[in-house]
């Protein structure tokens, strides 16, 4: 097949999508990609994209096509600039490209607008296309904090209608997500199905698949939160935890990532004058999996929303592919899936004192060798990559035909 891949985001930002592309390179499929200028998540363009450089490029046999947007830099008019801009000019880049695809595929993140370019392209060539979606619209926005009886909320319904309306498949990250479309949107015309996450091969390749052994008493344990820093994310509930256990020095937090909360998440560590956290900013995936090896288990928060109780962050399958315990403050389908997979432990979205109880008991009881080797389990059973591909490539052909 040639596949249109359509996301806003691609390496180096840090999204599993790029995995995918070079996966169905792997299998034999031509793969280009219509993606932005890599600025996430610090909020700048990187210095080797900007004025008009590496616009077109092969990334491991995938071809990269980059238009023009603004970094989303640190507020919200920014953010906006940022989604806007993409949008603009992905579609007009769509617009006028003459290369035909046999299918389009729309990985969708935040914003849902990603999904007009590909619209564009579908009804000019007549091709279909494969929505996969990662976030819920327009409830992100009411997760961002925009009133759902608001102008922009009502017209972001519609927008966001339309769009999935324009789909000729939706595959869903999370069994929730399935009811919001049914349910809040409407979308009845649209098959939808339910297609898991992955973790990428680098998770998945420590022989002794990362198994947590227990420790001797005199031995620090470490809990580790990897990923984005964002509004979103809640990190200063782990902030707050680890006040609730400055006494227990033999717990240490470690914060690896970066985001638009990450100086107010570090200022609020050094107002309360802790010493069990640290923070290393964004590191490169190559060096994840040394810090999941120091993990005893693993940290999920998320801010107490209900659109947010509806995802199943990409973290999670990561964590679970190291074989890593699980100890999250969150709500809806994270805690649906920790529960079901007995991986760990789970509080409310929000309650660092919950969460500071959580990872005392986990301590104290000696639970991290049979919950590693049930996130492991769980894994392979629900999550692996092999499958993820598989149905991905049997949507897209079946498209096709």
């Amino acid at each position: 097949m040639k596949i249109l891949v359509v996301c806003q985001y691609y390496y180096p930002e840090p999204f599993r999508i790029s995995d995918i592309c070079e996966s169905l390179v792997k299998k034999g499929h031509a793969v280009t990609v219509l993606t932005g200028l890599p600025n996430y998540p610090e909020g700048l363009v990187l210095d080797g994209y900007r004025h008009g450089k590496k616009r077109n490029e092969v990334l491991n046999g995938v071809k990269v096509i980059r238009c023009f947007e603004i970094g989303r830099g640190k507020s919200k008019l920014k953010l906006f600039l940022n989604y806007f801009s993409y949008t603009v000019s992905a579609t007009l880049k769509a617009l006028f490209m003459k290369e035909e695809f046999d299918v389009v595929l729309v990985n969708q993140l935040s914003p849902v607008m990603m999904g007009i370019p590909a619209t564009v392209y579908k009804k000019r060539h007549q091709k279909k296309i494969l929505f996969y979606c990662l976030d819920l619209w327009p409830d992100s926005l009411a997760a961002g904090g925009v009133k759902e009886d608001s102008i922009i909320y009502k017209m972001f319904y519609k927008i966001s209608k339309w769009i999935y309306n324009s789909a000729d498949m939706i595959l869903v990250t999370s069994s929730m997500f399935e009811d919001y479309f049914k349910n809040t949107l409407k979308i009845d015309a649209v098959n939808i199905k339910h297609l898991s996450q992955y973790a990428e091969d680098i998770f998945t390749q420590n022989e002794k698949d990362n198994v947590v052994v227990s420790k001797d008493k005199s031995e620090k344990l470490n809990f580790v939160f990897a990923g984005n820093i964002g509004d979103m994310q809640s990190v200063e509930t782990i902030v707050k935890a680890a006040n609730e256990l400055y006494e227990r020095t033999d717990i240490v937090f470690h914060i690896v990532g970066d985001g638009s909360k990450t100086e107010e998440c570090k200022k609020l560590a050094n107002r309360l004058g802790l010493k069990n956290i640290m923070f290393y900013g964004r590191r490169p995936v190559n060096d994840m999996p040394k810090f999941y090896e120091l993990a005893d288990a693993m940290l999920i928060t998320l801010k107490n929303n209900k659109t947010l109780s509806y995802t199943l962050p990409g973290k999670v399958q990561s964590y679970m592919a190291a074989g890593k315990p699980i100890i999250g403050a969150i709500n809806g389908e994270t805690r649906r899936v920790i529960e079901e997979a007995a991986c760990g432990f789970s509080c409310e979205a929000e309650d660092y004192k919950g969460l500071a109880s959580l990872i005392e008991k986990f301590v104290d009881n000696n639970f991290a060798l049979q919950m590693s080797i049930n996130s492991k389990k769980y894994y392979v059973e629900k999550f692996n990559k092999p499958n993820f591909i598989n149905k991905l490539e049997a949507e897209l052909e079946a498209l096709c035909r």
